[in-house]
């Protein structure tokens, strides 16, 4: 397949993998959704605005995960073979992973709101989930939020091994090397949640869930990292103007 290099911010026609998955985030958008139906009682419209929390969160994760995808795609333009192959995996487990993310998070909520259950027909109610059954929901989690990142770390390490025929600056190069090490440092933060909630059980369910407050460290280790860096680019930069 051709790809075509636009690392700049210029506006271009839209290509069909892109509209592809656009029309794919859309559809995970729609599955997030808390009931199709129209209430026909207050009770019922009151059940689905409790749910509406839950669904801000899980569509701000969901458009910040297609954020990052659009400007990857903004920046190098690529269509080979190798992005499409990325673009379908990441496609496929946004998809599959709509309902977890929108479980965990309706749980969270319902224990912040004092209900975690469900009213089963003949007026039985039934928690949302055992305890024992916690660090596997953690673990799915995991795994999931993982493979989302991986896949965004081997679309910037394809675009930086091709930093030479995309033509980018000693600036954009940087940028897509942050880019790598941001995408692998939360694909790590994932994977060990998900290998405390494995390895701890239901004792380690705590710590899983909070290890995600890491994700402000790494990035913030990054922007100094990345700030130091551009300095050094920047006077490199102006030596070689003045010489």
């Amino acid at each position: 397949m051709p790809s075509r290099s636009h690392t700049g911010n210029e506006r271009r026609e839209v290509s069909r993998l892109e509209g592809f998955s656009d029309a794919v985030f859309a559809f995970g958008v729609t599955l997030l959704v808390v009931s199709l139906e129209v209430p026909r009682t207050f009770d019922e419209l009151w059940d689905t605005m409790r749910g509406f929390l839950a669904f801000a969160i899980c569509f701000t994760i969901l458009f910040q995960v297609w954020y990052r995808h659009f400007t990857y795609f903004r920046r190098y333009g690529l269509e080979d073979t190798f992005t499409t192959i990325a673009t379908a995996i990441l496609l496929f487990v946004v998809l599959f992973y709509v309902y977890p993310l929108k479980f965990l998070w309706t749980l969270v909520l319902s224990n912040f709101l004092g209900g975690a259950t469900v009213h089963r027909p003949g007026g039985r109610v039934e928690a949302m989930i055992l305890d024992a059954q916690v660090p596997r929901l953690f673990e799915i989690y995991g795994l999931g939020f993982a493979a989302v990142f991986l896949v965004f770390a081997a679309l910037y390490w394809h675009a930086y091994r091709r930093r030479g025929a995309l033509g980018l600056t000693a600036h954009q190069t940087l940028d897509a090397r942050l880019s790598i090490l941001s995408n692998a440092g939360q694909a790590g933060i994932g994977l060990l949640s998900a290998a405390i909630a494995f390895f701890g059980g239901v004792r380690a369910t705590m710590p899983a869930g909070f290890i995600y407050f890491g994700i402000g460290l790494v990035e913030w280790g990054l922007g100094e990292y990345g700030g130091r860096q551009r300095k050094r680019l920047d006077v490199s930069t102006t030596r070689i103007s003045r010489a």
